[in-house]
């Protein structure tokens, strides 16, 4: 016979490594095939695929008691046993060896811990009944010694197994604890666990059982003698039997009689019980309807109850408070009303926010009742805007009717009066709730509202600006200053000396004074009419341009303030729509102010046409001050004064011009021309009045005025041909000395002051080389031969060409150089004939030396190469000539 795989020590130090680390210990171990039977199906076993299994039964100490545990464990992909199910043997409850199973080898065990007991469970296969018997009488022997009872067997004769395990004994290993450690030692089964003989049959009846079986087997041998004597038995059984049976028929009769009258009793009940059933079963019915009809009415109650209270709630909603619509139809808007009359508006806005669908439930929405209710809420709406909005357009009128009518309001002959609005917006700001609650019901009526309040304050912005205007030119002293600065006719100190700079100041009093009284203005209407934009100023931002101006220091101490009048509305992204309707609105407020505006400009312009580069400059540092969306018309405002500025100061550059060009029409002129040194004087006054950006236009100015100067000096000079060189190199020269400061600090006129320099230049060359050929004609004609004749021949063959020989060279030098020391004191002479400006003279004269030196040295070295063995006077005889000279 084959080994047994429980008595496989590799398979079970397999499965002692599978559970390594529970701490439990593998008392046996015997390899397995599992399946599936079907329940419900009698007489026929059906399995599924059997699968190889090892069941392990291990045992673990705590404390004082063991648990006992039956492990399944299944093979993985390569080979190596791992845990796959743990069963507790205190749940076992059964074991049941499977009767279909012909060879007996298959068994179930059942446990009643198992949480769906209809799933069929598995199925154990061993290979032979020995493995069986001796799984099956470890697991028995194990659950009494732990648990000290006993599983339920089915299908197994228990004195079989008592024989089986009588006769097999098999020997196992065991380990033990000595005192030196675990040593192996050879034991037989019953020494580990108590036999199943003498837990399941005592000992006297094991000897009972012998003794019987013993007298029986002695008569087995005589099958006939034995087959004789049961069969005597037998009939001896029957016939005591019947006569017992005979004995006892009274007491049957007597039986048989109560069971009658018990029979009788049971058929009364039984007809009692049916007329009970059917009465019950009236009544049980008769209960259900009771019940049925008691549920409908406590839910129709429940749901009355819920429908009164949410036709109340809707009913609170619809009501109208008495006090809200007589403050809507028909109550006061003055100051000491307005507090009721905003609670009312925001009931009025709260109702009919509520009466909409996603506030209300869309099917309340269809009911009559609601229609009706936001129909009338409408018209309160509609009644309580017209009224708001007449009485709003009435009051803004008013106000600034009674302002107007108060001349202390504006300034007055001697007394400039800064405009101040505090009281205005202090009155309007009482409204700007209601402003606020009237958008909210209507937005279209602020378009109304905001063409009456730009249409009154357009009127009072422009009397103050009139007036103000009017008083500011009329206190300011200043003597006029000419527009003409370059006329050639005009002298020289034709009063261009005074001082106009209180012209520019009070052109700057008035944008100090204006521009932020406008900019407030057009923040406190943007937040007042409630216009979604930003803030104007921005914190910390600088609106007014100049803040020292000693006009200004109240210019922020009107708090507006409008952004708080209702926080939870203010938004942070900007309104293209609202900034646009703000843009038109703030035209209709502020325009037509700028006509006072421009008539300070043309008067300062009248004044000192210069201070315009100073109104310019402040105009600019206004207008870089404007960043605000709000500020449209202000940035506007000040974009067309700089345009008015600007295009007075091209007036009067133009006219300038034309006084320049004027100087072309005359008769021959001589010397330097008179608009050099007035545009000298003209361009340092310039410069005085530069102020922030205004050096652009400066600078403009400056390339027209030079521009125009230095054409009409070269038209001057082609008048007269001859003398052209001496006119230019004078005004050239003129234009340098007169302009040598700014040019150092001005990178346009040092432009132009480099560009006459070299005009300067190329006039003295020509003027030079002009005097010098004049008196050594023949000398430098000769020298000019002979160049040209070194382009086509050798400089051997030129002493041989006609009028070039040694002979013709000598004739020259005499006539040339004969005298040349009264040559060069005529031409000192002629230098000096027409030089009206005699400071050019000893720097033309060095020139004209220094030219002559280099000719006279470029034809020595002509000579030397042409003629070797000529002599001429030397270069250094000649530069001790004209330096004696």
């Amino acid at each position: 016979m084959a080994k047994s795989s429980a008595d496989d020590e590799e398979l079970r130090r397999a499965c002692e490594a599978a559970i390594e680390g529970t701490k439990q210990k593998i008392v046996m171990s015997i390899r397995v095939a599992k399946s599936r039977g079907v329940w419900g199906k009698s007489g026929k076993l059906g399995r599924q695929m059997a699968k190889p299994r090892v069941l392990a039964l291990s045992t673990k100490a705590k404390g004082q008691r063991t648990k006992a545990f039956l492990r399944v464990l299944k093979y993985s992909t390569g080979g190596v046993l791992e845990p796959a199910k743990l069963y507790k043997l205190k749940h076992l409850s059964k074991v049941e060896v499977i009767a279909n199973d012909p060879s007996g080898c298959t068994f179930t065990l059942g446990f009643d811990n198992l949480r769906s007991q209809s799933v069929a469970p598995p199925q154990w296969t061993m290979r032979n009944i020995d493995d069986r018997n001796r799984l099956l009488l470890c697991i028995l022997n194990i659950v009494k010694d732990v648990l000290g009872r006993l599983p339920k067997v089915v299908g197994i004769d228990v004195v079989e197994m008592a024989l089986w395990a009588k006769e097999n004994t098999p020997t196992v290993s065991a380990q033990r604890n000595q005192q030196h450690g675990p040593v192996a030692s050879s034991v037989t089964e019953s020494d580990l666990k108590v036999t199943v003989e003498r837990e399941l049959v005592s000992q006297a009846e094991e000897e009972d059982m012998e003794a019987l079986l013993g007298t029986y087997v002695m008569g087995i041998g005589e099958a006939e003698a034995f087959s004789e004597r049961l069969k005597r038995e037998l009939l001896a059984l029957e016939a005591a039997n019947v006569h017992a049976i005979l004995e006892s028929e009274p007491l049957v009769e007597e039986v048989l009689q109560g069971l009658e009258a018990a029979t009788n009793c049971v058929d009364d009940m039984d007809e009692w019980l049916g007329i009970f059933n059917v009465k019950l079963r009236h009544m049980r019915e008769d209960i259900e309807s009771i019940e049925t009809r008691n549920n409908k009415l406590e839910m129709q109650s429940v749901n009355n109850k819920s429908l009164i209270e949410e036709l109340d709630r809707l009913l609170e909603r619809l009501r109208v408070p008495s006090e809200y619509a007589a403050c809507l139809t028909g109550g006061s808007f003055d100051e000491a009303r307005m507090l009721q009359n905003v609670e009312a508006c925001e009931w009025l806005t709260g109702a009919l926010r509520g009466l909409e669908v996603p506030n209300l439930d869309p099917t309340y929405a269809k009911m009559r009742a609601v229609r009706e209710k936001r129909a009338e809420l409408e018209k309160l709406k509609s009644t309580f805007v017209r009224r708001a909005s007449e009485f709003l357009r009435n009051y803004f009128a008013s106000l600034v009717d009674f302002m107007i009518s108060d001349k202390s309001y504006f300034s007055q002959r001697g007394q400039l009066k800064r405009p101040d609005h505090a009281d205005l917006r202090y009155k309007c700001r009482t409204y700007a709730r209601l402003l606020q609650h009237l958008k909210s019901l209507d937005k279209n009526c602020l378009g109304p509202l905001r063409k009456a309040y730009c249409s009154s304050l357009n009127l009072l912005l422009r009397r103050e600006a009139r007036e103000f205007a009017n008083e500011l030119r009329a206190s300011t002293k200043a003597s006029r200053n000419p527009s003409v600065w370059l006329e050639g006719s005009s002298g020289s100190s034709h009063g261009s000396n005074a001082d106009t700079s209180s012209v520019s100041d009070a052109y700057a009093k008035m944008l100090t004074i204006f521009i932020p009284l406008l900019v407030d203005e057009s923040s406190f209407f943007a937040h007042f009419m409630c216009f979604e934009v930003p803030a104007l100023v921005p914190p910390g931002g600088i609106a007014n341009g100049n803040r020292g101006g000693p006009y200004n220091d109240d210019a922020n101490d009107d708090d507006l303030g409008i952004m708080d009048i209702d926080e939870n509305d203010s938004k942070a992204g900007k309104n293209s729509a609202d900034l646009a309707a703000l843009n038109e609105s703030l035209q209709e407020l502020l325009n037509g102010i700028q006509e006072d505006f421009y008539a300070v400009v043309d008067w300062a312009y009248k004044i000192d046409p210069l201070r315009c580069i100073s109104m310019h400059g402040i105009t600019e540092r206004y207008l870089s001050g404007q960043k605000a969306d709000a500020a449209g018309f202000v940035r506007l405002l000040l974009g067309d004064l700089e345009s008015r500025i600007s295009m007075q100061f091209s007036r009067f550059v133009d006219e300038a011009c034309h006084q320049i060009e004027r100087n072309e029409r005359n008769v021959r002129q001589m010397g330097v021309l008179s608009y050099i040194p007035r545009f000298a004087t003209l361009a340092t006054r310039m410069e005085q009045y530069i102020q922030g950006q205004s050096r652009d236009l400066v600078d403009q100015a400056y390339t027209k005025f030079v521009s125009i100067m230095f054409v009409t000096l070269e038209k001057i000079a082609q008048t007269d041909p001859k003398y052209a060189d001496i006119f230019l190199l004078e005004n050239y020269a003129a234009f340098q000395n007169s302009l040598y400061d700014l040019a150092n600090v001005v990178p346009t006129l040092a432009k132009f002051y480099h560009q006459a320099s070299e005009a300067y230049e190329q006039a003295c060359t020509r003027h030079i080389s002009m005097i010098i050929y004049y008196q050594f004609e023949r000398l430098f004609q000769f020298a000019r031969k002979i160049e040209d004749l070194m382009y086509t021949i050798t400089p051997e063959e030129i002493p041989f060409q006609l009028g070039l020989s040694k002979m013709d060279l000598r004739k020259m030098l005499k006539s040339s150089l004969s005298g040349v020391d009264k040559s060069i004191a005529a031409m000192y002479k002629k230098l000096q004939k027409n030089l009206t400006s005699e400071e050019l003279l000893p720097s033309l004269w060095d020139k004209c030396k220094k030219e002559f030196l280099d000719k006279y040295d470029s034809f020595a070295q002509l000579v030397a190469k042409i003629y070797p063995n000529e002599t001429i006077p030397s270069v250094a005889e000649m530069r001790d000539l004209l330096a004696s000279m």
